[in-house]
């Protein structure tokens, strides 16, 4: 790694980590078992895209390996409940590292905004990148509440996972929605305009929580079927005050501004509105 630029150290951060952490593990066949039933778990739930302020394979791997690396007889059903049980009660800020005396920088600590600091098992052991804000730490963390409650019984040969997989309600969870509709010309750009928008809503969920308090974004992306152009469609669940709902049109038109400069190539249209649960598409009706 001597004489590597930093573009390229970073590039390579996640494939060292990934190969330490299979180094780390006791049993890499438990572990990956593992880490493929939190994946289904974390994306059921809508607690899975980085982009959005929820986890990421890489965070999912390191609190996987963490509970392997201390429970390294255990069955793979019984590492699922530790997990949960685990994370359910952990203290965060507190940092998860899978070494001890791993000490990462002051710039990285501010790096991961102080909700859940959790460490690459690498050298020069920094911290995993998070998007994490306060709404999306606020859903991260019930959900681990959430499985330790559904896993207690676990290990009973009658256990039924359908209730640990149970995709989130949102519909029933929030009574207003943002809308968020992005669209093109034809097909071919709309990937690159979803990309760019996703790249930047990060910011837009800040300023959501800035003004409301909180902000659930769904990371589903939906296809508006009444419309002819190509289109993608994120519905955020909002839990507004009785006297007060954001000034959507307001968050809009600061948005736009942020996502206006940079984009190479032809820009698409992006729209926000104030939806209801009843005006969801039914394929959102959970």
């Amino acid at each position: 790694m001597r004489n590597i630029d930093d573009t390229s150290w970073k590039s390579l951060s996640g494939v060292r980590a990934n190969k330490r952490i299979l180094q780390l593990v006791p049993n890499v066949e438990n572990f990956q078992s593992m880490l493929r039933c939190l994946k289904l778990w974390a994306k059921r739930r809508g607690v899975y895209e980085t982009l959005l302020g929820y986890l990421g394979g890489v965070h999912l791997a390191i609190l996987s390996a963490y509970v392997c690396l201390g429970h390294a007889d255990a069955s793979l059903n019984a590492l699922i409940m530790i997990f949960f049980r685990t994370f359910a009660s952990w203290p965060w800020p507190t940092t998860v590292m899978l070494h001890e005396r791993m000490y990462p920088s002051t710039a990285d600590f501010i790096e991961t905004r102080s909700f859940m600091p959790i460490q690459l098992p690498s050298s020069p052991y920094e911290y995993c990148h998070s998007n994490i804000t306060r709404s999306t730490f606020c859903r991260i963390k019930a959900e681990f509440i959430r499985g330790h409650a559904m896993t207690r019984d676990l290990l009973r040969p009658d256990f039924n996972w359908d209730s640990v997989f149970e995709p989130f309600p949102y519909s029933r969870k929030y009574s207003h929605f943002v809308k968020i509709y992005l669209s093109t010309l034809n097909q071919d750009e709309l990937g690159d305009w979803v990309g760019w928008v996703k790249s930047r809503l990060r910011g837009l969920l800040v300023k959501l929580e800035e003004v409301q308090g909180f902000c659930d974004p769904n990371p589903t992306e939906y296809v508006d079927a009444d419309k002819t152009e190509p289109t993608v469609v994120f519905f955020w669940g909002l839990q507004p005050d009785e006297n007060n709902l954001v000034d959507i049109n307001l968050v809009e038109g600061e948005f736009l501004k942020s996502i206006s400069n940079g984009y190479e190539g032809s820009p698409g249209k992006m729209e926000l509105s104030i939806v209801l649960a009843s005006q969801l598409p039914n394929n959102a009706q959970v």
